[in-house]
């Protein structure tokens, strides 16, 4: 019964980890989270003779997701390796590769999950403008309201880093942080495309079929849980008749 009840247990787990990866198909820039079942011994009186499965993090899937053409000039997408560092809810530096930017009341560059995008000095702010040009260093220019059509101005760049993939931890908020908790260098290195976003890396047909898988372990165990306790009262019976 009790590893009956453990392997229902984590298949749970393993199921939630799946559904929150089939949420998140259509969020831009999402990276899958992985599990894995780890075999963990039953631990007790007399000898280790059982087992049981344990759902176990085993990371995040770093491989990038297709690339979606919109046209959009503040839409980007990062070219191979390379990150967008924003500002999280706590105020701390984070990390993301959604790309799908827009411009708040107050000239702020947010991000499709309303987090402020930053720059080489700070939160990105944009005044007003008439066009804006992303290059594809990162470099933010615009063309101010009256201004000739062959006048462009900097008003900063985006901060784009390349860390170790080894050393990016998820957090809770769903953002990437380095595990020291040190915020991470400008790279010069990390180049962008305008007018298109990076897809979520999440396989469908993948993650469904897991779906299936554990939703049929779940019951698989649920039925041994009910088999253990018809083989008790059995028990009971058979010592009440003797």
């Amino acid at each position: 019964l009790y590893i009956a009840m453990n392997g229902a247990k984590n298949a749970l787990h393993g199921q939630q980890t799946n559904a929150h990866n089939l949420a998140n198909v259509s969020t831009v820039g999402f990276k899958a989270q992985l599990d894995h079942f780890q075999s963990q011994p039953v631990f007790g009186p007399g000898h280790a003779t059982r087992a049981y499965a344990s759902d176990v993090q085993s990371g995040d899937d770093f491989g990038h997701g297709p690339v979606m053409t919109t046209g959009r000039e503040l839409d980007v997408t990062i070219n191979g390796e390379g990150w967008f560092a924003v500002q999280a809810e706590d105020g701390s530096t984070a990390y993301s590769r959604r790309g799908d930017f827009r411009i708040d009341p107050t000239g702020l560059l947010k991000n499709g999950s309303d987090q402020i995008v930053m720059g080489e000095g700070g939160p990105v702010t944009i005044p007003e403008f008439e066009s804006l040009v992303i290059g594809r260093d990162g470099t933010i220019s615009i063309r101010a309201s009256g201004q000739a059509a062959n006048t462009l101005v900097a008003v900063d760049r985006l901060n784009l880093v390349k860390p170790d993939l080894s050393d990016l931890v998820r957090g809770e908020d769903g953002l990437f942080r380095s595990k020291s908790g040190n915020e991470l260098p400008l790279d010069a290195s990390v180049t962008i495309t305008n007018g298109a976003l990076e897809a979520s890396n999440v396989n469908t047909v993948n993650s469904m079929v897991k779906m299936m898988e554990y939703a049929r372990f779940y019951e698989t165990q649920v039925k041994l849980m009910n088999v253990a306790n018809e083989n008790d009262a059995s028990s009971a019976r058979l010592m009440s008749m003797s």
